[in-house]
């Protein structure tokens, strides 16, 4: 049988690298691979498909998994994730100091369907008493003025965006035209000093290490997304590359643990992923359906709440059925 020849698009992660450069191989498959940022390849795969399997916000996915007739489906690989209680900056004028603080503000996201907002989102919605009908909405590019929404949305009632195309968002915290900004990067007034602006949660760490003891979730960025057809024809395709992308992140792995040679331009690397085993366990970076499955169901709930995808589904509804099937030796 010849291997059947796949397209993919990524950002360049080392937990990929492996699979990317071909010292780890998907059975039956030959690839080519785009290294792009993870914007672009959002952008391009959301618009027109230009790849068979490509990384995508788990935000995004859910809006387009959820659609009728859906035409693409989910692999439970996971390219980046991040805790994001780091992610509120405050404008201090607007005497912002707790999260209740937040209700009636003017609050701003690069984008709606912005997963790291999402999340913020529905924290303050489903844990705080912050509803989304009790903040005013904002969304602008980031640094940048001019970024768009990338998929369709319906808003919930009560809920309303006030999009701002000639400033972005960094402007409008200095400025003091919106009073919080849900970012997944630090914005450029607060990396550069500006002296209005702030963290609201500045003990993020602690929090973030409290939410994963208490949820047990720890939430997912970005995943791999492929076009529905491929597995439609070809069902095992699916699991070989699901495999791959496994092993490719077992050798990360095995290189950040390793004492002995220093891979990473940086004290204490192998120290600190040994720490993570205490927190997360043998494998600090599982992919899997069960393995993630309180973060896969807080994000499908989430999105569903903010009108982003379109129906309230499981995980096991937005991934192939059956790739998850244990194999006994």
């Amino acid at each position: 049988m010849n291997p059947i020849k796949l397209s993919i698009a990524t950002t360049d992660y080392d937990h990929f690298r492996d699979f990317r450069t071909g010292a780890v191989r998907a059975e039956g498959i030959d690839h080519s691979w785009s290294t792009l940022s993870h914007h672009e390849v959002f952008a391009r795969f959301t618009a027109h498909r230009e790849w068979d399997v490509a990384e995508l916000s788990l935000a995004k996915f859910t809006a387009q998994v959820t659609r009728e007739n859906s035409d693409i489906i989910g692999l439970p690989v996971i390219c980046s994730r991040l805790f994001r209680f780091s992610s509120f900056y405050v404008n201090k004028n607007a005497g912002i100091k707790t999260v209740e603080d937040l209700k009636g503000k003017r609050i701003g996201s690069p984008e709606w369907a912005h997963s790291a907002a999402v999340y913020m989102r529905g924290w303050m919605h489903n844990e705080c008493g912050v509803r989304l009908p009790e903040v005013h909405w904002y969304q602008a590019g980031a640094n940048a003025p001019g970024r768009g929404e990338k998929v369709e949305l319906t808003l919930p009632p009560g809920v309303e965006i006030t999009r701002v195309e000639d400033k972005s968002l960094s402007e409008l915290l200095a400025s003091g035209e919106i009073d919080c900004a849900i970012i997944a990067r630090p914005p450029t007034c607060f990396l550069d000093g500006h002296p209005d602006v702030e963290r609201l949660f500045p003990n993020y760490l602690e929090m973030e290490e409290e939410y994963y003891a208490r949820t047990k979730v720890w939430p997912i960025m970005h995943i791999i997304a492929m076009q529905k057809r491929i597995v439609d024809e070809n069902p095992w395709v699916a699991r070989n590359l699901y495999n791959a992308f496994n092993e490719s992140k077992r050798r990360s792995l095995e290189r950040m643990f390793d004492p002995a040679v220093s891979r990473y331009p940086l004290p204490w690397v192998p120290t600190y992923a040994r720490k993570m085993q205490e927190t997360f366990g043998e494998d600090p970076f599982p992919f899997g359906i069960d393995e993630n499955r309180p973060t896969w169901e807080q994000m499908l709930l989430y999105t569903y709440q903010q009108g982003i995808a379109h129906k309230h589904v499981e995980p096991d509804d937005v991934f192939q059925k059956g790739i998850m099937t244990k194999v006994v030796v």
